[in-house]
């Protein structure tokens, strides 16, 4: 009986190991789930108020993207980009949307653009690109964050008006 309860004893001990269960560590966890996270998309995409409504997540991606057109080209159709310069029809803005919903535009030109004065166009374009509506940020895991995109802007050459001849 006495070698039984030391057998006992030696079984009751050595088997807590397997009761015992691997935690892993907080590093190990935070790389698994870095990795995981996909960084070049976002969970939800900036919005305007326009769109808040609109439940598809591709039709309001498409909403905002079709808003921002629009307000940019207004805002440039003003002025005299489009007579200053008649040979540019469009030009690409590299929009950027920080998480407290400021905006910045950056026009990207082309590496051979010799034929405008890219800093006036640039002046032109931070002058004009002001005053937009409030943009609510694009969201990842419940986050405000900063988006860039390109949006490709159409430059509308304004059509005289020709007098009619009788």
């Amino acid at each position: 009986m006495k070698q039984f309860s030391i057998f006992l004893i030696f079984l009751f001990f050595g088997s807590c190991q397997y009761f015992e269960k691997k935690v892993p560590s907080e590093k190990e966890l935070l790389r698994k789930e870095l990795k995981a996270i996909n960084w070049k998309e976002v969970d939800e995409y900036p919005s305007v108020a326009e769109c808040e409504t609109i439940a598809d997540e591709k039709q309001r991606q498409k909403c905002f993207f079709d808003v921002m057109s629009q307000l940019v080209q207004e805002k440039l159709k003003i002025d005299s980009l489009s007579i200053l310069y008649p040979e540019l029809d469009t030009i690409s803005v590299k929009v950027t949307i920080f998480p407290n919903s400021k905006m910045k535009f950056e026009p990207q030109f082309p590496k051979d653009s010799v034929a405008y004065d890219t800093i006036k166009v640039d002046s032109i374009l931070h002058a004009r690109l002001v005053d937009f509506p409030k943009v609510n940020p694009a969201i990842k895991r419940g986050i405000p964050v900063k988006t860039q995109f390109i949006l490709p802007v159409i430059i509308k050459a304004k059509e005289e008006i020709k007098p009619n001849k009788q």
